[in-house]
């Protein structure tokens, strides 16, 4: 089968592999489509892992084999994976701490070399230990909208981490797909969004998603702006979903004595930036992160995207075959005014699309 193989820093080859070998209690699954996102364009950018592997992970297709011991899966189902699932048994779990989990941190999906989700290829491998994450797409649903069930499930997660109530200013920084996925989430939550971006088609869809309030960037009446919406108290919550120092220490700035700050974007490690400490002590600004799923989340997700009370086909731009993965990488990582979320799909016979 064809692949593309991380062979180093910025060095992504389209290569011929074996078709994955599956166990007695795994699936085969053949990639429809998969999603682009930030974590494995770091991993590429940076070298941040060693390689050979094949990355992509929000990945949607269908089974085409089952082992002999798996029951609820049939061929031909039409199915979206997750890569990381807990044993909801260990002491990080006991803590809903899900993404500390051991099991969680191993990758149950592969195509081929140490296993990195492998959706950058024809068909992957589902190990025994995820079946609990794979989820059924409905037959109305499309391979698009299941593989954007993963990244949405992450946004979800965070979103529980906060601690708001109806009619809450949220600020929102940063209107790409996963800022877009807050913005809508957050307003179907009766929260009141404040949306930011530096570029003004993204806060014209912010709108749209239910944004209350949108500005341009550090627009010079944000302050002002802020201070009129909330009547002077402050924003409840700030969400960073760019991996700005800047934006964060902005955020401390406007919320609330007792607000938080969300981060969600800053998965490199070795960051570091300046705080004032007794915002988080005397001021009790919570600082609070959030990385990857949450299983026990899945089903409402799943509800979200194929109800389309959050439309994911809204988000999706741009899509390329894998001999395009390069420039689609690049295409995410410096996005255009109208590229929002990058699908790769293997089928030769889809072709590439855009817009």
């Amino acid at each position: 089968m064809r692949a593309v193989v991380y062979r180093g820093v910025n060095d992504l080859r389209v290569e011929t592999v074996p078709v994955p070998r599956i166990k007695s209690d795994e699936l085969l699954v053949k990639v429809a489509a998969c999603g682009v996102c930030p974590t494995d364009i770091k991993k590429i950018r940076y070298g941040i892992v060693p390689p050979p592997r094949i990355f992509g992970h929000e990945t949607a297709g269908t089974i085409v084999q089952v082992g002999a011991r798996v029951k609820k899966f049939r061929v031909g189902d039409r199915v979206a994976l997750h890569h990381h699932v807990p044993c909801l048994d260990c002491h990080a779990c006991r803590h809903r701490a899900f993404a500390q989990c051991a099991q969680y941190k191993r990758t149950g999906i592969t195509a081929a070399f140490e296993p990195a989700g492998g959706g950058y290829a024809e068909y992957v491998r589902v190990m025994s230990f995820v079946l609990p994450g794979v989820v059924k797409i409905p037959p109305r649903n499309s391979f698009l909208e299941g593989a954007l069930l993963e990244p949405v499930n992450t946004v979800l997660k965070a979103i529980h981490r906060l601690s708001l109530q109806r009619g809450d200013f949220v600020l929102v920084i940063g209107q790409g797909p996963i800022g877009l996925m807050f913005t809508r989430l957050l307003a179907l939550r009766a929260m009141k969004v404040v949306a930011t971006d530096l570029l003004p088609a993204r806060l014209e869809l912010a709108r749209t998603f239910g944004a209350c309030r949108v500005f341009q960037g550090a627009a010079q009446n944000f302050t002002e702006g802020i201070n009129r919406l909330t009547q002077g108290r402050g924003l409840d919550a700030a969400i960073v979903t760019a991996q700005s120092d800047a934006a964060v220490r902005q955020a401390q700035d406007f919320v609330r004595g007792g607000g938080q700050v969300l981060l969600f974007a800053h998965t490199r490690r070795g960051g570091r930036t300046e705080l004032d400490l007794a915002t988080i002590c005397a001021d009790e600004k919570d600082l609070i992160g959030s990385y990857s799923s949450d299983l026990t989340l899945q089903n409402e997700a799943a509800r979200l995207v194929f109800r389309r009370r959050l439309d994911a086909r809204q988000l999706i731009t741009h899509r390329f075959p894998l001999e395009q993965i390069p420039e689609a990488i690049e295409l995410a990582a410096r996005p255009s005014p109208e590229s929002l979320k990058i699908v790769v799909t293997p089928d030769r016979s889809k072709g590439c699309h855009h817009g």
